[in-house]
């Protein structure tokens, strides 16, 4: 069954999270099994917990490789090498089956390598994560030896260098993040039977469901079910508080707590209600948005319609007010510069050509000029969008 086929239970409470297990196959990706239901949850939103820092020591390292020139600079500032990303290959040099982050890479020293002239070690401060098994998991060492050096950003970045062995790249206890509390939950008899079992396996596949007053999924979070303690619920009834030991550290950031509440009780109606909050808060307001109604015969074009462009800093609040302007609060015109150039294609409510007056544009051109460039181009975000704009039949009107 879906999630929406979950989203009601006869009771006075709010039914705001559901707890399933991916039941997903070939034919139906979206397919789970009902765990419990659940009136709140606790501990769900927190700041990541930062990745444990180590001294991590590259052995071998080319001296003619752009990583060594990098790490070798001599001002003080220019050994900071931002976060680097290790792939850990097999004895072929082929297949890479696990890669290691480096975050926030500092060069403590380097030093000759002994008995290779043409190499030299590198001694680093970085924090270790590897989001392959879960943000800051860290993997066992391989049976591998040899290290390829690139940047973490982009993902498709080349190399800068490579390295023979490695020390410190596999910290013995990664942070844990805090277990979260789940009130006021009805468990199914799926749920049951697992509580009824001794020392059960930890479910892996299973997800944590925040929902809006009307069953509308605004949230789906990655969980272990590894119920560490069952109580009777502070709520009352029948209805039980669980903890699990979730291992995972990709939590909801605690910016999304004011938008899940805001948007509870369905689309907001007022404009600008994203501002006050940060990049990640403004990612997860322009996540739960939608497009508008969408199909063949539901678009109108012409008319103006203005943006307050007085908030539009970073790029989520670029799209928010892109979309509100044109289609109202809650809504987008395109999340991405891609989906963006989809929607004015035909479809939304609302297709070119039209104006679009742009109040306080210099805002957008400041905020976005030095960041995000596209390739090679020289142009800014903002370039790019009133390019897109404008290809797409959009008359912008900077003001």
């Amino acid at each position: 069954m879906r999630v929406t086929e979950f989203t009601g239970w006869e009771r006075d409470l709010s039914l705001r999270y559901l707890l399933v297990e991916d039941d997903s196959d070939r034919e139906d990706t979206d397919r789970v099994t009902l765990l419990a239901r659940c009136a709140d949850a606790e501990a769900l939103y927190l700041t990541p917990v930062p990745p444990p820092r180590e001294i991590v020591t590259l052995y071998g390292c080319p001296c003619d490789s752009r990583l060594v020139a990098l790490a070798t600079r001599p001002t003080a500032a220019q050994r900071l090498l931002g976060d680097l990303t290790v792939d850990v290959l097999d004895a072929d040099g082929l297949t890479s089956p696990t890669s290691v982050d480096l975050i926030d890479v500092r060069v403590i020293t380097h030093r000759p390598t002994p008995g290779a002239p043409d190499s030299v070690d590198l001694v680093l401060g970085a924090g270790i994560a590897n989001t392959m098994y879960g943000a800051w998991a860290v993997p066992q060492a391989p049976a591998s030896y040899r290290f390829e050096v690139r940047p973490t950003y982009p993902p498709d970045a080349e190399p800068t260098g490579t390295c023979l062995a490695a020390r410190g790249l596999y910290p013995q206890h990664p942070p844990r993040p805090e277990p979260i509390h789940l009130i006021g939950c009805e468990p199914t008899d799926t749920l049951l039977e697992r509580l009824g079992t001794p020392r059960p396996e930890p479910l892996v596949c299973a997800w944590l469901v925040a929902l809006d007053r009307n069953g509308r999924p605004m949230h789906h979070l990655g969980v272990d079910v590894d119920i560490t303690d069952v109580r009777p619920s502070v709520l009352g009834g029948a209805l039980l508080d669980l903890t699990l030991a979730d291992r995972c550290n990709e939590r909801p950031d605690p910016q999304a707590r004011a938008v899940h509440e805001t948007w509870y009780d369905g689309e907001p109606a007022e404009r600008n209600l994203w501002a006050p909050l940060t990049t990640a808060g403004r990612y997860e307001w322009l996540r739960l948005t939608t497009t508008s109604p969408y199909g063949p015969g539901v678009g109108r074009s012409g008319g103006e319609y203005h943006l307050d462009g007085r908030f539009v800093t970073d790029v989520p609040g670029l799209y928010l007010a892109i979309g509100e302007a044109v289609l109202g609060p809650g809504r987008d015109l395109g999340k991405n510069l891609s989906r963006l150039r989809d929607s004015l294609a035909g479809g939304p409510a609302v297709l070119p050509p039209f104006t679009l007056l742009w109040h306080s544009a210099d805002t957008a051109r400041e905020a976005l000029s030095d960041r995000a460039l596209v390739g090679d181009s020289g142009e800014s975000y903002f370039d790019r969008v009133l390019q897109t704009l404008g290809e797409s039949g959009v008359r912008v009107v900077l003001d």
